[in-house]
Parts: structure tokens; sequence; C-alpha cells
């Protein structure tokens, strides 16, 4: 009876150990797929760099031409950004039950005088 019970949990054993090669070997798989999908990408983002760093060239190049200031064309995007994304903060953090009424109060406010 020892014995049997030993060839039982043997095979468990094994069963268990070939389910885990099938993982590991899958596993194998995906991170091959995974590697080539990464050297894909770098390859792509530093095309898509060049491409960039061309075209940027051409830009400020043809903006030098127009006699366009590009730092400053760049400095009022900046600050444009940052004032939008002020004025959504600001209105995402605004509690709207509030709103309205302010709005009101500001309207009667402007009729009375």
């Amino acid at each position: 009876m020892g014995l049997g019970s030993t060839t039982k949990k043997i095979q468990i054993i094994a069963d268990k150990a070939e389910q885990v090669y099938a993982q590991v070997d899958e596993l194998r798989e995906q991170l091959a797929e995974l590697r080539v999908k990464v050297d894909t990408t770098h390859d792509t983002v530093t095309e898509l760099k060049v491409k960039h760093e061309q075209n940027r060239a051409l830009l400020e190049a043809l903006a030098e031409e127009q006699g366009i200031d590009v730092e400053e064309v760049l400095t009022d995007a900046s600050i444009d950004d940052v004032d939008a994304s002020t004025r959504t903060g600001a209105a995402a953090d605004a509690d709207p039950s509030e709103t309205p009424k302010a709005t009101e109060d500001a309207g009667t406010g402007s009729e009375t005088s």
C-alpha cells in the first residue's frame, strides 16, 4: 500500500512539473515576442525623433525667413497651455451646485445697480 501511494504522489509531481514546464515554455515564447516588439518600437521611436528634429529645423528655418521669433511663439504657447490647464483644474475643483448661484447673484447684482 505504501508503494502505491508513493507512485501516485510521484505521478502528481510529474504532472505538475509538466504543467510548469509548459507555462515556462509559453512565457519564453511571449518574452521572445515582447523583445521583438520592444526592438520594433525602439526603432520606430528613433525614426520619429529624427523626423521630428528635421521638421523642427525646417519650421524654424521657415519662421526665421518670415521674421517670426520661434522662442517667443514657444513661450506664448507654454503660457497658454498653463493658463488652459489652470482654468480646467479650477473648473474641475469648483462645486457645480455653487456655480449657478454665483452666476445668478452676479446677474441680479448688475440689474439692481
